[in-house]
Parts: C-alpha cells; structure tokens; sequence
C-alpha cells in the first residue's frame, strides 16, 4: 500500500476520529473508506451534474436513492412535504433545516427525474399498504 502524509484541518481531523472510533475503525481506515465511496460514486456516474447539491447513495438493498447532499434528506421527502402535504419551499427550508437552493434545486431534480422518484413514492406506498 501506497503511503500519503495528508493535512487535514484541525476541527475535520476531530470530526474524522470521532466517526472512526463511533465505527471502531482507524481514522486511516475511516479515511480510505471514505475515499473509496467517493471513487465509486465518481464511476458510476450515478450523479447528475446539472444538480451539483444532489447526491445519489446507495440504499439497504443497493438502489440509489437520491439525496440532498450533505444531509440524509431524500429528495422524494422533499416532494411529498411540497406536493402531498401543501408545505411551501419556505415551510420545507425551516422545517428541514436546509436553505433555499438546496430545497430549490431538490424540486429542481425532481422536475427532471419525476418518473424515476415517483415510482420510487409509489412503491412505498404499496409497500406501507400491505404492512398496514
């Protein structure tokens, strides 16, 4: 294995093995870890780069599900407090902790890949039905 020295800022670096050790990993461990999802996400090309604050990340069952990056926020999360639920992009701003261009460009995604999130909605709601 290839050995890099990295500087990372202070405050990052404590961040970083504080979610190691949560994990029981090394900080070298968590790091190549962390490399190495983003190398996989860069060739899987899963990612729209029209929508730089969206990030697909792969699911329990290893479909992507499309993320506001940076958060754990689904973009159909987004559409259902808009569309089903009557929230304006404000409400959905403060209720979700987010800014106005994440939540923006979130409905933006949506708009460009509404068959895709909406059979994913729709699936769910099969799904809450039969467990119901």
């Amino acid at each position: 294995m290839a050995k890099y020295y990295l500087n990372i800022p202070t405050q990052l670096k404590q961040q970083a093995e504080t979610w190691a050790k949560q994990q029981s990993v090394s900080l070298n461990q968590f790091i190549l870890g962390a490399i190495s999802e983003k190398m996989e996400r860069l060739e899987s090309r899963l990612d729209d780069p029209q929508f730089p604050h969206m990030v697909y990340q792969r699911g329990v069952a290893g479909q992507p599900i499309p993320k506001i990056r940076g958060t754990n926020i689904r973009v159909q999360t987004i559409v259902i407090a808009h569309r089903d639920w009557g929230l304006s992009h404000a409400q959905i701003t403060e209720d979700y902790d987010l800014n106005e261009i994440q939540v923006r460009e979130a409905w933006a995604f949506y708009q460009a890949h509404r068959d895709e999130i909406d059979a994913v909605i729709a699936a769910e709601e099969i799904l809450e039905q039969t467990r119901a």
